[in-house]
């Protein structure tokens, strides 16, 4: 059970649940933040990920930031479509992805909706999609400070976590436009992938981690 005004988010969390056909739903402030919760989580401390050489640039931050090495896959062409996975961990960054039934079991899937470009525009946001319940409570209080669904004044603080949960002003607003995604029987309308174009990112020394 949520705690008084944060109710609203997990009412969010479970719409967004039931239209992606993912188990759980964990709601954040930006996807950035939703990949190193998953990059904490799955501890890829001194591992290689691949990414594509064109991505957003945050992605490969929050790749040096959780203590992992950037490896670069070459992307033909200026842009990108769809998801893609850190390989060769479960995380995909689904930030140009939003459609009905999109989970993909056995992953942590991290959604945008931060920008005037993505498919649903709340102007900030993101959310962890997943099918691991375990990950799925850790994610819960990771992005709150390492809190439980309660008032500081009764929780006991054993967890050390981030500020990273979405305000429950954002989590309704998302109520407000999560039904533009259904037809008007009910049924999940299909969303094309979006596709953007990003520099390529293995040229800058930064990355070299």
């Amino acid at each position: 059970m949520a705690y008084g005004v944060y109710k609203v988010t997990e009412e969010f969390e479970n719409r967004l649940a039931d239209y992606t056909g993912a188990p759980y739903c964990v709601a954040v402030d930006n996807a950035s933040n939703a990949i190193f919760l998953c990059l904490m989580y799955e501890k890829v401390k001194g591992l290689d990920i691949t990414i594509p050489s064109r991505t957003y640039p945050s992605v490969p931050c929050e790749i040096i930031h959780a203590g992992a090495k950037v490896k670069w896959e070459k992307v033909k062409g200026e842009s990108i479509k769809g998801a893609y996975q850190l390989k060769p961990t479960k995380i995909w960054d689904s930030a140009l992805r939003f459609t009905a039934d999109m989970y993909i079991p056995d992953t942590h899937m991290c959604i945008s909706f931060t920008g005037p470009y993505k498919t649903f525009k709340l102007s900030k946001g993101g959310a962890i999609l997943t099918d691991d319940y375990d990950a799925f409570l850790w994610f819960k209080r990771a992005r709150y400070s390492g809190r439980r669904a309660c008032s500081y004044h009764e929780d006991n603080f054993d967890m050390l976590g981030w500020n990273f949960y979405m305000m429950p002003e954002l989590a309704a607003r998302g109520l407000l436009l999560i039904d533009q995604f259904y037809d008007s029987k009910g049924n999940k309308k299909e969303m094309d992938d979006l596709e953007m174009r990003y520099p390529d990112l293995s040229k800058f020394k930064i990355y070299e981690s």
